[in-house]
């Protein structure tokens, strides 16, 4: 609720931003919304998140991906909003023969997180295959960094500490939450044993779903990988993170993840050429320390904001 606040702030004039809390599981509650509403656009962004709970609690993720999403179609055929921007993920993919990932690489996830997403696809695609519905289907890669102004930032609920990106790891390490960083792996077949990944900044992110919205087609389903197409491992992260902290975090080398896979990085080109979309952070250092600052300022989250 912090980020809604801010952003309510940040845009107060009356009508401009409404906020609504609701669980998308509550079908009667959704077609509500729709109701009540004049909605010319749908951006479902609405997901639990994290590869290694998934594995421990998948039908969680199925319940809160995949059967919330066909909520959510159910409700925009009932009511005719017929414009859809949807949160995917590069989990969906798995782990791919060959790099990069382009848009027609094989869709074989590893663990329920992209498993429940690829389904969310499905079934988008299936229900837009009989109507005049846009869609545009935007596959994440690994998200970093913070608003460069500060504002908004992420603060993961403390009990999924264990479950978060490494990037919050970095940085409770670096605040003494913890007493380090653990490192799942370092046996991979990669450059320096620890897995790759392609990661992009949040700003880089909001950007494409603008884009992606301003350019959504009529009765068409498109489908782009949103990344920087470049490839950094874990190692390489973990010193860029002590840089942008001045921290030198200690550094723990476990077992492999249960889901994980070695090797993830983005072919971009197809964003760049039909949505004139190329990410613009692609020094680690630099998107760390965005998500550095606002942290220190919110050592507790949202909740208490240190100036």
């Amino acid at each position: 609720m912090g980020a809604v606040e801010q952003l309510q702030a940040l845009f107060p004039e009356p009508g401009r931003l409404q906020f609504i809390y609701c669980d998308l599981g509550d079908s009667k509650r959704v077609n509500e919304i729709f109701k009540e509403n004049a909605i010319d656009a749908v951006m479902h962004f609405a997901a639990i998140a994290y590869v290694s709970e998934s594995m421990v609690d998948p039908l969680r993720y199925y319940h809160n991906i995949t059967f919330n999403t066909l909520t959510v179609l159910e409700a925009m055929k009932t009511y005719g909003v017929k414009k859809l921007i949807y949160s995917s993920t590069c989990a969906t993919y798995g782990e791919p023969e060959m790099m990069p990932i382009t848009e027609t690489t094989p869709q074989v996830p590893i663990n329920p997180y992209g498993k429940a997403k690829k389904m969310s696809e499905d079934l988008i695609q299936d229900f837009a295959k009989n109507s005049d519905f846009s869609v545009m289907i935007l596959r994440y890669f690994n998200v970093i960094g913070s608003d460069p102004k500060g504002r908004l930032g992420e603060a993961p609920r403390p009990e999924l500490r264990k479950h978060a990106r490494i990037s919050g790891a970095c940085f409770d390490a670096a605040m003494g939450i913890i007493p380090g960083i653990q490192v799942r792996g370092s046996d991979y077949n990669t450059t320096d044993g620890t897995c790759i990944r392609d990661y992009i900044h949040v700003t880089d992110l909001v950007d494409a779903h603008v884009k992606a919205l301003e350019k959504a087609k009529r009765a068409e389903v498109s489908v782009y990988n949103v990344g920087t197409g470049k490839g950094s491992s874990v190692k390489e992260f973990v010193e860029a993170c002590k840089f942008a902290t001045g921290v030198n975090v200690t550094v723990t080398i476990l077992d492999r993840r249960p889901g994980d896979y070695a090797e993830v990085y983005s072919d971009p080109s197809k964003i760049r050429r039909e949505l004139n979309w190329v990410a613009q952070h692609l020094d680690l250092e630099s998107s760390l320390s965005d998500a550095w600052r606002w942290r220190k300022q919110h050592p507790n989250g949202y909740s208490v904001a240190m100036i």
